[in-house]
């Protein structure tokens, strides 16, 4: 297994990556509370990033994010999907006691919530706080700090205001349903690791729009038009389920993989996803990543994940007929205290942009519905290589745009 970044082999095609403002965009998301629920914000600073890059992009009704990268044909086309929202609380009672009980936004274990500096954000101002155990000074409660149960109903939020009572909390605006959202406290040491909250998914949309930065400036045209969708409630379970047209042919996700005991997932390079608690991945799409990493010198892991979903998931349960991939960048500590290296980051964007550069998968992939011929075959053989076309001329029947 791979465990320290290597240099990478010198080739003139190989995209260029501008890690510097991968890095300082993901600063700039991971400052902008984005809880499931809560994103027109970050909506509008990732809109304000296509624009910079003169990316046209559509929004649906609630902020999700469709961009158009325009290829050579516009079929069979394809998706790079990341999410925006994050994981988050809200207020679920003001307590007699003058503390805020919460309820999750998403799915995480309050153990990863305990300590946490948190924004609440009321309809009257946004006021900050830290989410507790109930039992938390050592001094009062001796041993019991420790046999208390680890779930939401023995956490509470304690705001930084006078409160005694729950009627204080009333009269500073606070109410049920409020959000709360949790503090990144992001941090880039030395050695190129960056500790944060959040990094699910926000370095997945830095990535996808540092990739979608080293292409514009190669000047290189793409084969087939390729849309970047940014969804906001991936976090709790539709993400893409609204968001793509029916003519994207394969779509390639970009998100986290949890690098823990049992998991092959690597920090640095990138992680291919073979499957997820949904099910396995597209074959062929799938192995198309693994060349492109294999062909360039791109370090790479492929994993299989139990507990976890992503956009994929979604886009298939809503009735896409789409092959999809899931390409990763390994974080520890998954939905706590997130960790990822910005060797994983930059090497996930040269995959995306070779993505981007190439080929569809298959050109036959235009048609939705087509007879036997020519469709895929899977190997028998050891050895044997898929039979991927990755074609990089107009299919049959397309022509050229203009």
């Amino acid at each position: 297994m791979t465990t320290v970044p290597h240099p990478r082999a010198s080739r003139p095609d190989r995209p260029v990556i501008d890690v510097e403002y991968i890095t300082e965009l993901l600063l700039e998301l991971l400052a902008i509370p984005s809880p499931t629920g809560y994103t027109d914000e970050i909506v509008h600073r990732a809109g304000q990033e296509l624009e910079r890059l003169g990316v046209p992009f559509e929004l649906t009704r609630r902020g999700a994010i469709r961009a158009d990268l325009a290829g050579r044909v516009s079929s069979p086309d394809r998706a790079i999907v990341s999410h925006l929202d994050t994981l988050g609380a809200m207020v679920r009672t003001l307590k007699p006691n003058g503390r805020l009980a919460l309820a999750p936004v998403g799915t995480w274990s309050s153990r990863c919530a305990e300590g946490a500096r948190v924004q609440v954000l009321s309809e009257r101002g946004c006021r900050t706080g830290t989410i507790l155990p109930l039992k938390a000074s050592g001094h009062a409660f001796d041993r019991a700090v420790d046999s208390q149960p680890i779930d939401w109903d023995h956490v509470e939020v304690r705001i930084d205001e006078v409160v005694q009572h729950d009627h204080d909390l009333r009269d500073l605006g606070l109410r049920v349903g409020d959000f709360v959202a949790i503090d990144p406290h992001p941090e880039l040491t030395a050695s190129g690791f960056i500790n944060a909250r959040h990094l699910d998914d926000k370095a997945g949309v830095a990535v996808v729009l540092g990739a979608t930065k080293a292409v514009l400036e190669s000047g290189r045209p793409m084969p087939v038009d390729c849309h970047l969708i940014f969804t906001i409630s991936e976090e709790v379970g539709s993400g893409s389920s609204h968001t793509l047209h029916g003519d994207v042919a394969e779509m390639v996700t970009v998100d986290t993989a949890p690098r823990a005991p049992g998991q092959n997932t690597i920090e640095f390079g990138v992680t291919i996803g073979m499957m997820d608690s949904t099910g396995p991945f597209d074959y062929h799409l799938t192995r198309k990543l693994i060349r492109l990493c294999e062909e360039y010198d791109i370090p790479f892991q492929r994993d299989v994940f139990r507990y976890y979903r992503s956009d994929s998931a979604s886009a298939v349960e809503a009735g896409n007929d789409l092959r999809t991939a899931l390409a990763c960048f390994g974080v520890d500590a998954s939905h706590g205290w997130e960790r990822t290296h910005t060797h994983a980051l930059q090497s996930l964007a040269e995959v995306l942009a070779l993505y981007m550069l190439s080929g569809p998968t298959f050109a036959r992939d235009a048609e939705e519905l087509s007879s036997l011929d020519g469709f895929s075959r899977l190997p028998t053989d050891p050895g044997e290589p898929t039979d991927a076309e990755d074609v990089d001329l107009p299919p049959d029947g397309q022509a050229p745009r203009a």
